[in-house]
């Protein structure tokens, strides 16, 4: 309803963006996320205070808003690790994982999969080598709530002054996790429908802060995560990839028939996957796309305020 909550060394309040901020702000994006710095106008003897400036973010994770519009959305700012979590149930999917681990690396923060009800996994084994297999590089942790302590092994992650955000879709335990880590039932949960899937539990983003020191911010479940602007991101998610078109005889090989591509030797000889491969060209045409679209809506932008300016310089018939 256009209100935020903060958190000062006063306390906390409701609080609202000043009109100044509003007119300068072109993006949505600009505008205040979970996690960010902001410069306010606290007024001691109000009910709220007023934002006045968003300070800079040294990291923020961001995808293409979910449906058909055409806009980015910052889940969340100022994180240093991003707990991507997936169920080792009907919720376990590579490809997703490969997307969410691409975006993570983009938003300047460190990734971590965290593999979840591993008490109703049959294969575990296969499952994480799978796992293995893609999260090149990564932390990659097991857990189940019929241990009561395994919960443990995520705060070397959580130290004082440390904030970690966990993603993921619904149902795959997200704020169960954070309720263990807070040592009570601070957030709610639910149970899987009949489909094996999460029920959305979560409606907001929130960050929490918890007794140790640490902050964690907790997100609706997401089963959409479009890539905006993550070039940088996705040649990290895929290394072993990169790595084997450097050895292709031609630096603009396109991998589809020239000879002495290196692409077309590793398919053949199941060095890479015909999957991961698909995956990937999947999501370099996706930010292709969007990094057009960018460029082409800049120019337009910039096209618009000449006109307009054109437009002022017009003598006005009296």
């Amino acid at each position: 309803k256009g209100l935020y909550r903060i958190v000062a060394r006063q306390g906390e309040k409701l609080a609202e963006i000043s009109g100044k901020f509003q007119f300068k702000t072109t993006r949505v994006s600009d505008y205040p996320a979970v996690g960010d710095f902001v410069m306010v106008n606290w007024n001691p003897r109000g009910n709220s205070a007023i934002i006045e400036y968003v300070l800079p973010r040294k990291s923020s994770f961001t995808r293409k808003a979910a449906g058909d519009t055409q806009q980015e959305q910052i889940v969340a700012a100022n994180i240093d690790t991003v707990f991507i979590c997936m169920a080792l149930n009907n919720d376990f999917n590579l490809r997703r994982l490969e997307r969410c681990i691409s975006i993570a690396w983009d938003s300047g923060a460190t990734p971590v999969v965290v593999l979840t009800k591993s008490d109703i996994c049959n294969d575990l084994s296969n499952k994480l080598s799978e796992v293995y297999s893609i999260a090149l590089g990564i932390d990659i942790l097991t857990t189940t709530m019929q241990e009561q302590n395994d919960h443990m092994k995520l705060f070397q992650y959580i130290t004082d002054g440390k904030t970690v955000a966990f993603i993921g879709s619904s149902g795959v335990g997200k704020s169960t996790l954070i309720n263990c880590l807070l040592g009570g039932q601070y957030l709610k949960t639910n149970g899987l429908r009949n489909d094996d899937k999460g029920r959305h539990t979560t409606t907001h983003r929130e960050l929490i802060m918890l007794p140790s020191g640490g902050m964690v911010i907790d997100t609706p479940g997401m089963r959409e995560f479009g890539i905006w602007n993550n070039d940088a991101g996705i040649e990290k998610t895929f290394s072993d990839i990169e790595e084997i078109i450097c050895r292709c005889r031609f630096r603009n090989c396109t991998h589809s028939g020239e000879p002495g591509c290196a692409i077309q030797k590793a398919l053949d000889h199941g060095e890479l996957e015909v999957e991961r491969w698909q995956s990937y060209l999947k999501l370099k045409n996706e930010n292709a796309y969007m990094e057009n679209r960018e460029s082409y809506l800049a120019a337009k932008g910039k096209r618009e305020k000449e006109i307009s300016k054109m437009i002022k310089k017009l003598p006005i018939k009296k």
